[in-house]
């Protein structure tokens, strides 16, 4: 059985777990990060020089940053799956959103989810708050296009983009106190995906 260090408000850690219910993967989970501590032990820096969540261990292989982990989850476990097809350009498409939320999408989102969930209300800069909105909602427009007469976001199959781009998705829709832009499409995936077990038990929990 597989082990994943890492708290469950972790969203890298929720697309982790996503992953394992849609591979059908069994797996202890270890608390670790934030209130937790432990990724400053020595025992945690041995597996994860970086002091992050998720690390997986799986027998004598170790293995850290989330996307790489579903990468190997899919192709360990799940050939014949198809979160994670094999034909070159099909992958590639999936594979830049994978990209995309670590470049793109997780820095414009961190800050905005850091004032509404992690920050006590008096000491939030709405001024701030406000400028970082429009600049997450702006990239959830782009995801509203692209998913215009789309089902999924790559190959109409549910793939690893999906667990991946729907874990951040559930931060954006469980933000409160905010005014999103219409986005139908986007709104319309989003339920879909949420109706998934996997999501349904790791990723669509209250934000903390």
């Amino acid at each position: 059985m597989i082990t994943i260090w890492g708290r469950p408000n972790s969203v890298n850690v929720q697309k982790v777990l996503w992953c394992c219910d849609e591979l059908v993967v069994p797996f202890q989970r270890i608390d670790a990060g934030l209130q937790f501590g432990r990724v400053n032990e020595p025992e945690f820096l041995a597996l994860n020089p970086n002091g992050r969540v998720p690390t997986l261990v799986d027998g004598n292989f170790v293995l850290w940053e989330s996307n790489s982990i579903l990468r190997y989850l899919a192709m360990e476990y799940g050939s014949s799956s198809l979160l994670y097809p094999a034909e070159p350009r099909v992958r590639a498409l999936i594979e830049r959103w994978l990209d995309w939320s670590i470049s793109t999408l997780a820095p414009a989102e961190r800050p905005l989810f850091q004032a509404l969930v992690r920050t006590p209300a008096e000491k939030r800069d709405m001024a701030r708050v406000a400028d970082d909105l429009d600049q997450v909602a702006t990239l959830w427009k782009l995801l509203d296009r692209h998913l215009q007469g789309r089902f999924f976001l790559e190959n109409e199959r549910f793939s690893l983009a999906d667990i991946v781009i729907g874990s951040f998705a559930h931060r954006w829709f469980g933000l409160e106190g905010i005014e999103r832009p219409a986005l139908p499409n986007l709104e319309r995936w989003y339920q879909r995906i949420a109706q998934r077990e996997g999501f349904r038990k790791y990723v669509g929990v209250p934000l903390t």
